[in-house]
């Protein structure tokens, strides 16, 4: 896949409370930089001028309708008949490929504490989404499928900041796989700053996995 002049581009800030989106399109590109237009704020649906050195998480579509994103820092404009942004630009092998589901999961553990009828839990999840969390119960437990629990999610992120994503969230399933009991949990009231670091992080650790299999080859 390769981004094509015209292609449009979803930006979304990594490092910062507020959440917002902003769309662009390609203008030009050449070797590890791209030219895009002023971006325009999907939600004031006006045009916004991109500091130099901010970060963001790029999202575009493929002529196939296949979904890739990559990281971004803005690098400086360049004036002409039509104004540009210059952004930097990833080898193309670096370009995360993005799974057709709600939300991406990723496997990678993450502490939980879960609280349940004034119970409390520690634990570890094997894999993280948006949308929720599995976790190994290596200990009894008193909640049950179906049981409400309120959770706090602890985000490392390789900055050296950690997050802590506080939930409302529903057991959806436990069951057993390879010896160990799992625990499949849905996250039911997470606000949508919280839902912006969880996925920051779930992208984060894709990059991070991506790059410890290429240097294993």
């Amino acid at each position: 896949m390769e981004l094509k002049i015209g292609t449009q581009l979803t930006l979304e800030p990594t490092y910062t409370e507020r959440v917002e989106k902003f769309r662009c399109r390609v203008v030009e590109t050449k070797d590890n930089i791209i030219f895009i237009d002023y971006p325009i704020n999907v939600e004031t649906k006006k045009t916004s001028f991109l500091i130099d050195g901010a970060q963001f998480r790029v999202v575009f579509n493929t002529e196939t309708k296949e979904s890739y994103s990559f990281n971004t820092e803005v690098l400086g404009r360049r004036a002409g008949n039509v104004h540009m942004i210059i952004l930097s630009c990833p080898p193309k092998e670096d370009f995360l490929k993005i799974q057709r589901r709600e939300y991406v999961r990723v496997e990678t553990p993450v502490d939980v504490a879960i609280d349940f009828k004034g119970s409390k839990y520690q634990f570890v999840a094997e894999d993280i989404s948006a949308g929720g969390i599995a976790i190994h119960l290596k200990t009894p437990v008193d909640f049950t499928e179906g049981d409400e629990v309120q959770a706090l999610v602890v985000l490392p992120f390789t900055n050296g900041e950690i997050r802590y994503v506080e939930t409302e969230a529903v057991i959806v399933r436990i069951f057993e796989r390879d010896g160990f009991q799992i625990a499949s949990i849905s996250f039911t009231d997470t606000d949508d700053v919280d839902k912006q670091h969880i996925v920051r992080f779930c992208f984060e650790r894709q990059v991070l996995i991506r790059k410890k299999e290429l240097n294993e080859l």
